[in-house]
């Protein structure tokens, strides 16, 4: 069970992560968990190109290992790294030690100070360890690219009916997400392009 949009509350509540970026401007910010991987992130980044839009990969550390070449295209391409992770982990099923040198290791490829939660779970002992030296991304608008009882058209409404100003959108470059993502993403760009957005990166 999942929302499609995180409560103000929740965010208010947990207010040392980045949620939202407060602005009045029309700028929007697209980010890809769980990447890079052949058949889905070359893609992803040639949509992009065709709207001019930059957005901020949250990439998996094992993933980059089996895929550099990809890796490098998204910084050569001025978008932004976060990390996910070495291998894809949750923070609540994982203890605390292994969770965070997971995540060490994730960082020693990236080089990112971003970081993203896989599935939005981590501890409030976890955070506090990470936010000395990482920026905690989330999100307020989950496209649900992910889910298998979903389809594809309530994915891009699901990121029409909640996106404003400033949201932190997330998408997937991942196989099960491939199908509703395909669709999903270029009527995203459309739709708010058309509508004076611009797409930035984190």
């Amino acid at each position: 069970m999942y929302l499609s949009y995180t409560p103000s509350l929740v965010q208010r509540f947990f207010n040392g992560f980045t949620w939202k970026v407060e602005t009045t401007e029309k700028v929007l910010y697209l980010t890809f968990d769980d990447g890079p991987i052949p058949e889905v992130t070359p893609w992803v980044l040639d949509v992009l190109d065709e709207f001019h839009a930059k957005a901020t990969f949250f990439c998996v550390g094992e993933n980059v290992m089996r895929n550099p070449d990809i890796f490098n295209d998204i910084k050569a391409r001025g978008h932004s790294i976060g990390s996910h992770t070495y291998n894809h982990l949750s923070g609540w099923t994982t203890p605390s030690a292994a969770f965070l040198k997971n995540i060490r290791k994730a960082s020693q490829i990236t080089q990112s100070k971003l970081f993203r939660p896989p599935y939005g779970r981590i501890s409030p002992h976890q955070a506090r360890i990470l936010q000395n030296h990482f920026q905690i991304v989330m999100w307020d608008v989950l496209s649900g690219d992910f889910d298998l009882n979903i389809d594809k058209e309530t994915c891009f409404q699901n990121v029409i009916k909640n996106a404003s100003e400033g949201s932190i959108i997330v998408f997937h470059d991942s196989l099960k997400s491939k199908e509703k993502l395909n669709y999903a993403l270029p009527k995203v760009l459309e739709y708010y392009s058309n509508l004076g957005y611009r797409f930035e990166r984190i």
